[in-house]
């Protein structure tokens, strides 16, 4: 990686540090900037604005991470069902990028501002819609391959497993890691009624 993409890196990293803990409109560039070794000229460069750099933080940051651990899993499963409550379970354990009184940073993030900035509406429900296409796909893989249930509409379906994710990690921040195993014991119940 070359310096300036290292640098560009760097701030994206710190700035999804920061935003995670405080959140977007409570992270000045200034806050950003203090907690590491850039001058404003050199964010300035790689960004116009906090906006810009916002929007670069889901395309480039959070997006890539959400395909690695969202999508990409659930291209090559042959089991529906266990694939999506696997995923779901190892998102819900991760303590590696995740906090739990931290929640989800996308959900966070949809929360914050998609009521209040048009382009981050837009680019975070591009994200989140890949994410439940990709779910939706493996269902129809499912009817195709009678894994699952040819009365279940997808989509719906989908939708549905989208939302509960955001809601345990919601209620997380509240209830702590037992919220997530109680969601889990519920979420496999569910699962196994699109069988």
């Amino acid at each position: 990686m070359k310096k300036a993409e290292q640098t560009r890196f760097n701030i994206l990293q710190k700035s999804f540090e920061l935003i995670y803990i405080k959140g977007y409109q409570s992270t000045s560039i200034d806050d950003i900037l203090s907690s590491m070794e850039v001058t404003k000229g050199a964010f300035f460069y790689h960004f116009k604005n906090k906006e810009d750099m916002g929007l670069a933080l889901i395309t480039d940051f959070l997006y890539p991470r959400m395909k690695d651990f969202l999508i990409d899993p659930l291209n090559s499963v042959s089991d529906p069902i266990k694939g999506i409550y696997q995923m779901t379970a190892n998102l819900l354990k991760d303590t590696v990028h995740f906090d739990v009184k931290y929640g989800c940073p996308a959900v966070n993030l949809i929360e914050e501002m998609s009521p209040l900035n048009t382009a981050f509406h837009k680019q975070l429900k591009d994200m989140t819609m890949e994410w439940a296409n990709a779910i939706e796909k493996c269902l129809i893989r499912g009817k195709e391959n009678g894994k699952v249930n040819q009365t279940i509409n997808p989509a719906d379906a989908a939708n549905y497993i989208v939302s509960g994710y955001a809601g345990a990690r919601n209620m997380g921040k509240m209830l702590g890691t037992a919220f997530y195993q109680t969601y889990l014991r519920q979420f496999k119940i569910y699962l196994h009624g699109l069988s």
